[in-house]
């Protein structure tokens, strides 16, 4: 049962039939009961209006959290989903053992249709000493090997280098300091120059070492490999370049040859995203044949993500509904939140499409998305069936992501979020006025508290005061009474 605050008339008669009673019986005033009721009923009106209030005010902070929160929940769940690719056409490779394809963010694939033939694959150039050393631990000795990135030229067979031409960079300097001259030492000091040339060291079965260096793919990263400060003259059998003795060349550096639609083109690397637009593709073989390009629109996956949205938009609705209930909802009325019911209301018949040609669905309405009579939605399974036979690259627009594109629920919603968090007009705001008046009502009871405490102060000394003068005028009385009594027995 909630606890009533007493009336002042109830308090204050409570308190006089206290006195009244203490008086008559002689016992004296029970001062602290005496008092704390008279500045309770002092106070009992104010006190019980701040106290509704900031329990209201307290509801309405929580309200407008739990809102803001719920939508932007929303909002963010929907980006996941969007940003996920699974709702998202698909590129398919017609022979997954010559190239593999993928789609890149926010990329349109409905319709793709293209075709790529791979005459051959990116390589980087491949070296290793040909002499062993001992030990991957024994000492070469100390210097210096400067690395050269370039093109180059190569023998048939792509055994030997027949040609160097350094690129634009600046050669990199590798220092062989004392206790670090082994081939793991060497390697490690080509590792920490990054340099796109790895190093590492080959063992065999009787403990003998190798040097093994390999440069990233494509034409330009070729590499010349130079003991320009030799001391021991162990170095020099690490140089790699023209007429180098001491390593062989296991492969070169090539771009990766292909045509797309008839087109040749070359590429430093086997991954490639800049070629057919929206497709990220992977070259994993050579053919004479082309591979062709189409697409797959994840048509379950849309459905699936129709019905998740009208789930979660009733589930927002709910919540929103009960905040704003007539008679019992804590923002009943709260101007933003009304707002911010009527923008989740128009999601299903505002255009979240652009630049469409004529009869493409634009709205969640014109896909199978309907509007209950309570303001609830509902999924048309027969329209949407439809929708995606007739426009699948218009409803997966709809759910699709763009960072420069206002198109596609996933805007429209984050729009709604960010007005009913803004601080200026949406709910931000009345959480900010919110919490102005919970500011204010503490102040105020705060007020109160001061004033209490000063009556009580105050009572308390008056009647101190009047509970000695009670008390002498009973002594007086007492020894009158006693006086009289005793002239009484000598008559």
């Amino acid at each position: 049962m909630p606890t009533t605050t007493p009336s002042a008339s109830s308090v204050t008669a409570s308190a006089a039939q206290s006195l009244f009673s203490s008086l008559s019986s002689g016992s004296g005033v029970d001062t602290a009961s005496l008092v704390a009721s008279l500045v309770q009923a002092q106070f009992a009106a104010k006190t019980g209006a701040l106290t509704q209030k900031s329990t209201d005010i307290t509801a309405q902070i929580s309200a407008t959290s739990t809102l803001m929160s719920t939508v932007s929940q929303f909002a963010s769940a929907l980006k996941g989903l969007a940003t996920g690719g699974t709702l998202q056409s698909q590129p398919v490779s017609s022979n997954s053992s010559i190239l593999t394809a993928s789609a890149l963010s926010g990329a349109k694939l409905a319709g793709l249709s293209t075709s790529v033939t791979v005459s051959q694959l990116a390589t980087g150039q491949a070296t290793r000493t040909t002499t062993a050393v001992a030990t991957r631990t024994s000492a070469l000795g100390t210097g210096t090997l400067t690395l050269t990135l370039g093109t180059a030229t190569y023998n048939s067979d792509k055994t030997a280098m027949t040609g160097f031409a350094a690129g634009s960079g600046t050669p990199v300097t590798i220092d062989i300091a004392a206790g670090a001259t082994s081939l793991d030492g060497i390697a490690a000091a080509i590792n920490a120059k990054k340099a796109s040339v790895t190093a590492s060291v080959v063992t065999d079965a009787d403990g003998s070492a190798y040097l093994s260096l390999k440069g990233a793919t494509g034409a330009a990263q070729a590499f010349n490999l130079e003991a320009t400060d030799d001391p021991s003259g162990n170095l020099a059998q690490l140089n790699v370049g023209v007429g180098a003795t001491g390593t062989a060349l296991t492969a070169g550096a090539q771009n990766a040859r292909l045509s797309v639609d008839g087109v040749a083109v070359e590429r430093a690397s086997n991954t490639i995203s800049d070629l057919v637009a929206g497709v990220k593709l992977q070259l994993t073989g050579t053919s004479n044949s082309a591979v062709a390009l189409t697409s797959s629109t994840p048509t379950d996956a849309l459905k699936s993500s129709i019905s998740d949205f009208v789930d979660t938009y009733n589930e927002v609705l709910k919540t929103l509904t009960e905040q704003l209930d007539p008679q019992t909802g804590p923002l009943r009325g709260d101007a933003a939140a009304q707002t911010l019911l009527r923008s989740l209301r128009a999601l299903t018949t505002k255009p979240v499409l652009s630049n469409v040609a004529a009869g493409t669905p634009t709205t969640l309405g014109e896909i199978g998305v309907k509007t209950n009579r309570n303001g609830t939605l509902s999924v048309d399974d027969a329209t949407v069936t439809r929708a995606l036979a007739n426009s699948p690259d218009a409803v997966e627009a709809m759910f699709a992501f763009s960072t420069t594109s206002t198109d596609g629920l996933t805007a429209a919603l984050n729009s709604v979020s960010l007005g009913a968090s803004s601080t200026l007009y949406g709910l931000g705001a009345s959480a900010k006025r919110y919490n102005e008046q919970a500011s204010a009502v503490a102040k105020a009871q705060d007020s109160i508290a001061t004033q209490s405490d000063a009556m009580t102060t105050r009572l308390t000394q008056q009647f101190a005061s009047m509970n000695s003068k009670v008390a002498a005028y009973k002594s007086t009385q007492s020894f009158l009474k006693n006086q009289i009594d005793a002239w009484n027995k000598s008559n």
